[in-house]
């Protein structure tokens, strides 16, 4: 009499340990692509790497009112990212024009600032050439490679400046 008991303790043991491992065997493998997440077949894909260890939530992004036609996946659109905040209604209440001319007045202290160190690297840069120092005239080497560092910050600099100048632009549009 003893055995079927034993037996069947032990068939629901065995169906119990199944079915709590049901669903770890039921999730598909989860790659991350770039930005993206996937279950498909990713065999051509490089950028693609195994996620381990968890379960991934995707939670979609905010559509505004004015947005509610769900956007194509697997986009590349050029304009995301950049129409919806015209789209918007403008605030104009006396506290965020406070906060809109404290803005404008830190991003041209940003940009005062950006066009002096500017100045301050072109006349090191000098041209393309700068003055060598003791080591550089013994290495050319050293001073290739910064002559190159000089005229990459210049160039990132600039870049900076002109960003900063279309933030500007925007505020004077805005306005």
């Amino acid at each position: 009499m003893k055995q079927p008991i034993a037996y069947a303790c032990f068939l629901a043991a065995l169906v119990c340990a199944a079915m709590a491992a049901a669903p770890a065997a039921a999730q598909d493998r989860i790659y991350r692509c770039g930005n993206e997440y996937t279950n498909g077949k990713v065999d051509k894909r490089k950028d693609c790497k195994l996620i381990e260890g968890g379960n991934v939530t995707v939670i979609s992004g905010y559509r505004a009112p004015g947005n509610a036609a769900p956007r194509a996946s697997g986009g590349g659109s050029s304009s995301s990212g950049g129409g919806s905040a015209s789209a918007a209604p403008r605030n104009d209440s006396p506290t965020q024009r406070a906060r809109d001319a404290d803005a404008r007045a830190i991003l041209e202290n940003e940009l005062q600032r950006a066009e002096s160190v500017q100045a301050q690297l072109e006349r090191e840069y000098n041209n393309g050439q700068p003055e060598k120092n003791a080591i550089e005239m013994r290495n050319p080497a050293f001073y290739n490679d910064r002559v190159s560092k000089m005229k990459d910050a210049i160039d990132r600099n600039k870049s900076d400046i002109e960003g900063i100048r279309r933030e500007l632009a925007r505020f004077q549009k805005g306005s």
